[in-house]
């Protein structure tokens, strides 16, 4: 049988953080020598660790390995012995001593060590299940005795001096001549008494590639439609897309930003979402040959740093910080006043102290004001592009009313709104309740229904359900319909780095990212109530980060994921409702299979929830 290796080898020259020189040796070491039973997972995802290699046999073991391609002589190495805490390394240049403890290979593997066997690996047999568990450091440049004299200290605080073949320590040497004995003493192993392939399993589940890491990997591909208007521009460089969810739009508005930088055009990208920002920015570098330069060649920003950007290049601070003095002003400020003081310094700005671009892309063109996009016509030079896309089916601002033909009319347009239909993004069968959701709930005038891609079939998994369930059980409902998927596999190779929880309030969300890591599972999530850390957080928000996902429904628009699980405390409001249906379209199509589990306490949704494939209504015991 072929070996399994994730991510697949003809992949390694197209990692986000390519393969160090020392870890393609190591990597091509192990592939050479380990039995072919040994998968080997490169750079895992491993709830927030990242450990450059593990190992899993799910009759024999288990191995983490840390890589260092340190060169012994380039600084000076020594371990400073500290009562009561583990050893320091320290290294010393130029006269100059700096700690080093954060790289000390020994403490990273152990962590790895005590993680894998208390949180990712559980059903571990107590006493001995720390006997099929490797935890090794690999040096591909230094010498084997320089390696062990330096770590000794080290090595005997964490007590791995006393089972060695559990915690090897290598050099250039052992690799060398091929001594997977030396390297890695459990890898001859075929057999252990306390590990079986239900524990790999447990495993598995953290160390896969995520659906999305291995699809960044992949050209960005657009049909017909679609790539005419990433590639094209109007004769009056104006442009406004109509879609409806999961149809592409933001992959064309990303498309064409990166051809714009290919021509060498200053880009601005606008969201009103600044999560939204990372996703666009991962699909824009998969177009075309240039597409990798994006990312760093044009400017990504959500509208208000926009704004807070201008009055800083314009050095009216003063009068930016002014406007938010009153609270009670929040929303007149944050819709009305901070668009007229920006637009107000585009129009004075005698010194051209503020960017103008060649082109600007608004996505999510339903959420904004039309004063927004008039005044960022303002820092478009003569000439230029502006691209507008909208979605008024996921007005959750309830401001999509106000783009009116008639009203946009002196916004630049000419001719009607570009459509896309078709959507690509959602599993079939998901597909088919979203639009009953939006005929049953949402104002008819505002519907945009996507349509079936009709040249694919009903090929994907897809695993529905919905949850009736009352507020006072809510949270830990929430927590066990997460951690259900992965007691039992119902949908392939799914991962824990690629679930996602949305709710719409934070401190809900908070109390099921707290249920959570009581489990030891970590999240990356935005739910903080400090403005400012929450605002932080969505700047750091990204679907490659090596945990479980939680946000609000506002902050995933225009995001996708193939595991996700959603609750629903209220919608009574026609925003609530919107709200609801643009969580329902997230789900993304795979042909591994897709799931979207709902938990809801509204008595409003219960009818239409008992449609779905699985229904439950859960109560207090």
């Amino acid at each position: 049988m072929a070996r399994y290796v994730s991510p697949p080898v003809d992949s390694f020259d197209s990692l986000r953080q390519p393969l160090t020189r020392g870890e393609r040796m190591v990597f091509d070491f192990f592939d050479r020598n380990l039995p072919e039973a040994w998968e080997i997972y490169v750079q895992p995802h491993m709830n927030g660790l990242r450990p450059d290699f593990v190992l899993l046999n799910p009759s024999a073991g288990i191995a983490v390995f840390e890589i260092k391609d340190w060169n012994l002589d380039a600084v000076t190495y020594e371990v400073e012995l500290r009562e009561g805490k583990s050893p320091r390394l320290l290294g010393k240049r130029n006269g100059e001593t700096f700690s080093l403890q954060s790289q000390n290979p020994i403490e990273k593997i152990h962590q790895y060590k005590q993680e894998i066997f208390k949180l990712y690996c559980p059903r571990l047999a107590k006493q001995f299940g720390y006997a099929t568990i490797t935890a090794g450091v690999i040096f591909p440049f230094a010498d084997d005795a320089r390696v062990h004299e330096l770590f000794r200290a080290s090595m005997q605080y964490r007590g791995m001096t006393q089972y060695p073949e559990y915690s090897p320590v290598s050099g250039r040497g052992a690799l060398a001549r091929g001594d997977l004995s030396a390297v890695f003493p459990e890898g001859r192993r075929s057999r252990s008494l306390y590990m079986t392939p239900e524990y790999a399993n447990d495993l598995r589940y953290w160390l896969r590639e995520p659906d999305f890491t291995e699809a960044q990997r992949q050209p960005l591909e657009l049909d017909n439609n679609q790539r005419v208007l990433a590639t094209s521009r109007t004769q009056s460089g104006y442009r406004r897309i109509k879609g409806s969810a999961g149809s592409g739009k933001s992959l064309v508005l990303a498309a064409r930003a990166a051809e714009l930088v290919r021509q060498n055009k200053d880009v601005l990208v606008v969201t009103f979402n600044i999560t939204l920002l990372h996703y666009l920015m991962d699909v824009a570098v998969r177009w075309g040959q240039t597409g990798g330069k994006t990312r760093n060649r044009a400017t990504w920003l959500n509208f208000h740093a926009w704004c807070s950007r201008v009055c800083i290049a314009a050095d009216m601070e003063k009068e930016y910080q002014d406007l938010w003095k009153e609270k009670s002003q929040l929303q007149e400020v944050l819709k009305y006043r901070l668009a007229a003081l920006v637009s107000s310094i585009l129009d004075n700005d005698e010194d051209n102290v503020v960017p103008r671009y060649d082109a600007i892309l608004v996505d999510e063109g339903q959420d904004y004001q039309l004063s927004w996009w008039d005044t960022l016509r303002k820092a478009c030079k003569p000439g230029g592009e502006m691209l507008l896309v909208a979605d008024a089916t996921q007005d959750i601002y309830e401001t999509a009313s106000a783009w009116t033909d008639e009203a946009m009319s002196g916004a630049g347009f000419a001719g009607p709104w570009s459509n896309l239909d078709v959507s690509y993004r959602m599993p079939k069968k998901a597909l088919n309740y979203a639009r009953d959701f939006a005929l049953r709930f949402l104002p008819k005038e505002n519907i945009n229904i996507p349509v079936n891609d009709q040249a694919s079939l009903e090929l994907e998994p897809t695993q529905l359900r919905w949850v009736h369930t009352v507020p006072e059980i809510a949270i830990d409902v929430c927590r066990d319909e997460i951690t259900q998927f992965f007691t039992e596999e119902k949908i392939e190779g799914l991962t824990f780095a690629e679930t996602t929880f949305l709710c719409s309030s934070k401190q809900f969300g908070m109390g099921v990212v707290n249920a959570l890591e009581e489990l030891g599972i970590n999240s990356v999530h935005t739910y903080d109530r400090d403005k400012q850390e929450s605002r932080r957080q969505k700047v750091g928000f990204y679907m490659g980060d090596a945990r479980v996902k939680a946000t609000t429904l506002h902050s995933f628009k225009g995001w996708e994921s193939r595991l996700l699980v959603l609750y629903i405390g209220g919608a009574a409001s026609q925003q609530e409702l919107a709200l609801v249906y643009t969580g329902l379209t997230r789900l993304k199509r795979s042909m591994k299979g897709s799931a979207l589990t709902v938990i809801s306490t509204s008595e409003a949704l219960r009818e239409y929830g008992e449609t779905w494939p699985e229904f439950e209504h859960k109560v207090p015991f």
